[in-house]
C-alpha cells in the first residue's frame, strides 16, 4: 500500500532507479523580493542525475530564459525545488528541497565536473545545476494523468548545433555568447544573470533583452513607484494654489484689521 506524506533528509535509495528513470521533471525558483516573479521551468531529456543521497545536478541548456541562474546567483539566496511526477504505472510525485550552485560553462569547475562525470554535452550547454538537498518528499499524485511518452524534441539541440556551424564557418554574430548576452544577462526582474552574458555584453556594447511590460514589471525585484495620472497631479496642484492663496488673503485681513483697529482707537 503507498503511504501518502513521506520525508526524507536524503534521497532514498528505494527512489533513485525512479528518478532516473523519468522523462521530464520540473525546477521552481524565486527572487528574495515579494515584488519578484516565481519562476517554474520543465526539463526534459537525460541530461539530469544523482551523485549521492543529497546531490542532484541536471545540464542546463540555453534558452531565452535565465530565471533558475538569476535566482540562484541572488545573494542569500539559491532556494531550489526539483519535482518528478509519474505519468505511467503507480501515480507518485516525488520533491527534492534544497540550495542551488550554478556551475557556469566555460569556468574550471563546469570543465572539471564534465571530465570527472562523463557528462554528455550539447550544443548551448550553458551550466550545470547543482542541487544540495537538505529534504525529499514524497506524496500520491493520484491526480496526475497518464501521459504516453512518444520521442524526445530535438528541435533546441538542432538550433544551437547550427549555431555553432555557422560560427565555425565564421558567422561572428552566431556567437553563443553573444546570444547569452542579449537573452541571459538578466532575469525578468531584472536580477544578474550568467556572469559569461554580462562580460560580453558589457565587451561588446550589447543591450539585454527587455523583459516582461507593463505595470507588473519590475527590475531588480522592485516594482518602479507608482506614477501619479495628470488629473491627480492636477488636483494637488489646485489645492496647493488654493491653500497659498487663503493664507495670503488671511494674511492681507489681519493687516486691514489692524489698520481699522488703529484708526478707530485714534
Amino acid at each position: 500500500m503507498f503511504t501518502m506524506g513521506q520525508f526524507y533528509e536524503t534521497v532514498p535509495e528505494s527512489l533513485v532507479k525512479w528518478i532516473l528513470a523519468q522523462k521530464v521533471f520540473w525546477v521552481a525558483t524565486a527572487p528574495l523580493s515579494t515584488e519578484g516573479h516565481v519562476n517554474v521551468s520543465p526539463k526534459g531529456g537525460p541530461y539530469f542525475g544523482i551523485l549521492d543521497t543529497k546531490t542532484f545536478w541536471y545540464l542546463d541548456l540555453s534558452g531565452s530564459g535565465n530565471e533558475t541562474i538569476s535566482h540562484l546567483y541572488e545573494k542569500d539566496n539559491g532556494r531550489i525545488t526539483v519535482m518528478f511526477n509519474a505519468f505511467e504505472g503507480p501515480p507518485r510525485i516525488v520533491r527534492l528541497w534544497g540550495h542551488g550552485t550554478v556551475l557556469e560553462n566555460g569556468t574550471d569547475l563546469f570543465d572539471t565536473f564534465v571530465k570527472k562525470h562523463e557528462v554528455k554535452l550539447l550544443p548551448g550547454a550553458r551550466s550545470i545545476i547543482l542541487v544540495h538537498v537538505h529534504q525529499v518528499g514524497s506524496s500520491c499524485g493520484f491526480s496526475v494523468p497518464y501521459f504516453e511518452f512518444k520521442d524526445w524534441r530535438t528541435t533546441l539541440n538542432e538550433f544551437f548545433a547550427r549555431k555553432a556551424d555557422r560560427f565555425d564557418q565564421g558567422e561572428s554574430k552566431e556567437s553563443i555568447e553573444k546570444y547569452w548576452a542579449l537573452k541571459n544577462s538578466e532575469s525578468v526582474d531584472g536580477l544578474p544573470g550568467l556572469d559569461i552574458a554580462r562580460k560580453t555584453a558589457k565587451e561588446d556594447g550589447i543591450v539585454p533583452l527587455t523583459k516582461m511590460v507593463g505595470v507588473a514589471a519590475t527590475h531588480g525585484g522592485q516594482r518602479p513607484p507608482k506614477q501619479l495620472s495628470f488629473g491627480v497631479v492636477h488636483l494637488i496642484l489646485v489645492a496647493v494654489v488654493a491653500s497659498l492663496a487663503t493664507m495670503s488673503l488671511q494674511s492681507v485681513l489681519s493687516e486691514l484689521l489692524q489698520s481699522l483697529r488703529a484708526l478707530i482707537q485714534q
